[in-house]
C-alpha cells in the first residue's frame, strides 16, 4: 500500500509534507518550516511524528523542529555531510542509503548544488521523491553553496527517475517560476497550458505541488536545455546541455 501524503503549507510559501504508512501506523515529517501547521495537521488525523527527513540546513527547513520533537520525540534522519549545520540527528545518511516509512523503502540521494549538503529522499513504491530546494515545480533552487555543473548533475539524476514519480518540492514558486519559463520557451503549448491551470489552482487556494515528473520535463526549462527555443533564447545554440542550463539558471537569477 503506498503511503498517504499530505502537503502542509508553512510560512509565506514552503512545504512541509507528512508521509504515512496505514499499515504500520507510522509517520515521517519531511521538512518543519514551522511547527503550528504541522502539528495541527498531526493531530487531525490522530498521527504522531514518528520520523523527520531533513533535505537541508535552511532556516525555513529545519526552525519547526524543536517544538515538534518536544511535542513527539521523532528519529531524526538528515545529510551526514551537513551533520555538523542541522540540528542534532539520530541517523546521518549519504547516496544510496535506505531510508523507511513503516513497510516503505525510500532512497537516498544527494542532490548538492542548492545547498553542499542539500539531499533528496525518493520513495519509489508510493512514486514519491521528496526534492525540497533542488529540482521544484517549473524550476529549481539558486545555486547558492555548490556549483552549476554540480546542479545539473543533481537534476539529471532525479529527472532520470521512473516519469510518472510525483515531485513534492519545498516551496509555492509556481506561477513566478512559470512566468521565466514562459519567457525562454514561449512556444512551449505544455508550458502555457500548465500555466493555465496553475493560475487556477491558486486562485482556487490549491497548491501547485507535487508535480509529476513527465510534466517537468515537459515543461520546466532547467530540464531542456535540448530545447533549440530555450538555446536560441540564451544565445548557445550549440553548447553543451550542462552550459545551456547554466544559462538558463544565470537568466532567472536576473529574472
Amino acid at each position: 500500500m503506498p503511503l498517504e501524503i499530505v502537503t502542509v503549507p508553512c510560512l509565506s510559501d514552503n512545504y512541509a509534507y507528512l508521509a504515512h504508512d496505514a499499515e504500520t501506523g507510522t509517520t515521517a515529517v519531511v521538512d518543519v518550516p514551522e511547527a503550528a501547521p504541522i502539528l495541527a495537521a498531526l493531530e487531525g488525523r490522530g498521527w504522531r511524528a514518528d520520523i523527520v527527513l531533513l533535505t537541508h540546513h535552511h532556516a525555513d527547513h529545519v526552525q519547526g523542529l524543536g517544538a515538534l520533537s518536544e511535542r513527539f520525540s521523532p528519529r531524526v534522519v538528515g545529510a551526514a555531510a551537513d551533520a555538523h549545520r542541522l540540528p542534532p540527528l539520530d541517523v546521518e545518511v549519504r547516496e544510496g542509503d535506505t531510508v523507511e516509512i513503516g513497510a516503505e523503502r525510500g532512497t537516498v540521494i544527494e542532490v548538492p548544488g542548492h545547498t553542499l549538503g542539500h539531499i533528496a529522499f525518493h520513495f519509489p513504491d508510493s512514486r514519491a521523491a521528496f526534492t525540497a530546494d533542488s529540482l521544484m515545480a517549473f524550476g529549481c533552487g539558486r545555486v547558492f553553496e555548490g556549483t552549476m555543473p554540480q546542479m545539473w548533475e543533481s537534476l539529471s539524476k532525479l529527472a532520470a527517475l521512473p516519469s510518472d514519480t510525483l515531485i513534492y518540492s519545498g516551496h509555492e514558486y509556481t506561477l513566478a517560476n512559470g512566468k521565466f519559463a514562459r519567457s525562454v520557451e514561449p512556444g512551449n503549448a505544455s508550458l502555457i497550458s500548465r500555466i493555465e491551470e496553475s493560475e487556477r489552482a491558486r486562485a482556487e487556494g490549491r497548491p501547485t505541488v507535487p508535480s509529476e515528473l513527465a510534466l517537468e520535463l515537459e515543461t520546466n526549462p532547467f530540464l531542456r536545455p535540448d530545447s533549440p527555443e530555450i538555446r536560441k533564447a540564451v544565445g548557445l545554440p550549440d553548447a553543451s546541455p550542462a552550459e545551456v542550463f547554466a544559462a538558463v539558471r544565470a537568466r532567472k537569477d536576473n529574472f
